[in-house]
Formats: structure tokens, C-alpha cells, sequence
């Protein structure tokens, strides 16, 4: 007999005994026993078990035999808590569209509820409750202020749901620390964005960038800068080391890594090992080029700066022609 024909064997049992304590307000386990003659004494006094350890009722103040419930029990409760004890509320046996982990990996991180993150954190479930049903309640507790979230002990969450045991409470604390760390790195660099609106916006940034490249260098380097439609400074790339030529500096080598960037615009760095930032007839007729190149494939080339040990030259200034953004 296959594990699922078992296990909906097993429900039908678990969800008769459940109906027959549900028929009154009060009861005792020989209620329940005599409610179903045919099963088992101890699976009837295991259900009532389940049922005290799962809150669903408490003994009678001053008795030890009856119990009264002390949660709703309309059919299709009854019918969800049977679920959640035969089939363990294993995530496994839920469908595959709709388990959290799945879920992420189709739809991303971002598109899942805050329940299904706890429950990829807590990771295990137990009998009576699944890890969703776990990040649900930590959701609902904490449903307008989750921003304290980082603040509840472990025995509070523990309290609040029994799978969040000492490894599910340090994965939660963890995920949040580390979301915390990754949002203020995130504030960090958006503060460290650099914008380049001139050529001296340029010069300033391929000083520091470049310093020493400028200072140390002993042969010369040309370096791309790639930027973003609003000119911000989206990443450097080394292009060649050696003397400058039209044939070490091609066209596809300088926009490859723009191309790749998915850069609107460039800036063309490159160095004097000489000391003199004065450019050259080579490094006007390189520029001319490349800026042809860039036209064609709609890369613009805001400036060519030539760094060298105390000074920087744009060579849009050098030509009078400006830097326009």
C-alpha cells in the first residue's frame, strides 16, 4: 500500500476522533473512547494529547479528567488540524508551486510574502505545524512593527512557536543581521556614487581613482571608465599596459567592457610615465577615433584624461572644446 493511501487512512482515523471530542463543550478521554468503540484506547488517549499540547483544549480548573476547548472547532479547522498531525505539515508534501523555497527560486526573494522568508529561515516544521505556519505567526505577532523583530529573545519566539528552536532563532537573528549589513552597504555606495558633470568632475575623479597609476607607473596604461545614463561612474577596466598604439588601443577592446557594463558613456584614462600630462599628437588622433567608434555603437566618449605624477589634462579642455553632459 502506497505512504499516501497510509497516511490518508491515518487522517480518517485522527479526524473521527477529533469530531467525537468536538460534539461537546466539555469532555473526558473515556468520552471519546466510548465515541469510538472500534479504535485503539492509547491512539484515542495520543489524539487527546495532541490536542492539550497543541492549546486546542485545557483540563476543567480543578479537574485532571475533563477538558474544555479552548480554540474554535468548526468542521474545517478540525479538518486542517487532522491534516497538520497525520501529514506532519511537511513542506515536502505541500505542491511544489507552493513551497517558499521553490517559490524563490521561481519568482525571487523579493515577490515572497514575509511569512514564506521566515519559513525558508526556520527550515523545519513539526508535527501540527509547517514552517509557513510558523512564519505566519511570527508575521501576525509581529505584523506592525517587524522592525523589533531583531529585538525578541529566543525565548519569546519560542513561546510564540515551538519549531523556532535555538537553530531556527539563530538562522532568523542571522538573516536579519545580515539583510541589516547588506542594506547599509547598499546606503554606503549610493553615498560613494560619483557623478562626473565636467571635464574638472573628470580629472578630480581619475586623480584619486588613478593615483597611483599616475605616481608609480613606469610604463603606460589606458583604462576605460564606464558610466551610466546619468554619468554615474559605473566601473574601470584595464585596457592595455605598454607603449600606446591604435593597435593595442582597438575599439572593440575599449567598448567590449562598456558593451558589457551596459555603459551609456566613457571616459578614456591613460598615463605619462614621463610626469608631463601634455598629450601628444598620438593621444588626439586616438581619441578621434575611438570617439568615431563610439558613435556607431551609441557609446559616447565624454573625455580622455591623461594622468601624470602632479597633474591631469582633459583633452576636451587641451582642444577648448569642453566637457558637455
Amino acid at each position: 500500500m502506497s505512504e499516501a493511501v497510509n497516511d490518508e487512512e491515518r487522517y480518517q482515523r485522527y479526524y473521527r476522533i477529533l469530531t467525537a471530542a468536538a460534539a461537546s463543550d466539555v469532555f473526558t478521554v473515556d468520552d471519546v473512547k466510548a465515541a469510538c468503540a472500534d479504535e485503539q484506547p492509547a491512539y484515542v488517549t495520543r489524539v487527546i494529547s495532541d490536542l492539550k499540547n497543541g492549546d486546542w483544549v485545557q483540563p476543567v480548573e480543578g479537574e485532571s479528567k475533563r477538558f474544555r476547548w479552548a480554540a474554535q472547532r468548526d468542521e474545517s479547522t478540525l479538518e486542517q488540524w487532522a491534516r497538520s498531525q497525520v501529514f506532519t505539515n511537511r513542506m515536502t508534501r505541500s505542491p511544489v508551486e507552493e513551497r517558499p523555497r521553490e517559490r524563490l527560486l521561481r519568482l525571487g526573494a523579493a515577490n515572497l510574502r514575509t511569512a514564506e522568508l521566515l519559513a525558508i529561515l526556520i527550515r523545519t516544521g513539526r508535527k501540527g505545524i509547517t514552517t509557513l505556519q510558523a512564519g505566519e505567526k511570527i508575521t501576525t505577532e509581529f505584523n506592525d512593527r517587524l522592525d523589533q523583530l531583531k529585538d525578541a529573545g529566543r525565548g519569546e519566539l519560542a513561546c510564540l512557536c515551538p519549531v523556532v528552536r535555538e537553530t531556527a532563532y539563530c538562522q532568523i537573528m542571522a538573516g536579519i543581521e545580515l539583510g541589516r549589513r547588506v542594506a547599509a552597504a547598499a546606503a554606503e555606495n549610493a553615498e560613494r556614487v560619483v557623478t562626473i558633470r565636467g571635464s574638472q568632475d573628470a580629472i578630480n575623479y581619475c586623480r584619486r581613482r588613478f593615483q597611483r597609476l599616475a605616481v608609480d607607473a613606469r610604463q603606460e596604461e589606458f583604462h576605460v571608465v564606464t558610466l551610466d545614463t546619468k554619468n554615474h561612474v559605473l566601473n574601470d577596466h584595464l585596457i592595455s599596459r605598454g607603449l600606446l598604439d591604435q593597435t593595442v588601443v582597438h575599439p572593440r577592446e575599449v567598448f567590449r567592457p562598456a558593451i558589457k557594463d551596459a555603459a551609456k558613456s566613457v571616459i578614456l584614462v591613460h598615463n605619462h610615465p614621463s610626469g608631463d600630462a601634455t598629450p601628444s599628437d598620438k593621444d588626439l588622433a586616438l581619441t578621434r577615433r575611438l570617439e568615431d567608434a563610439g558613435k556607431l555603437l551609441d557609446i559616447q566618449v565624454l573625455d580622455h584624461i591623461v594622468v601624470a605624477a602632479t597633474e591631469a589634462t582633459s583633452l576636451r579642455e587641451y582642444q577648448g572644446l569642453g566637457l558637455e553632459v
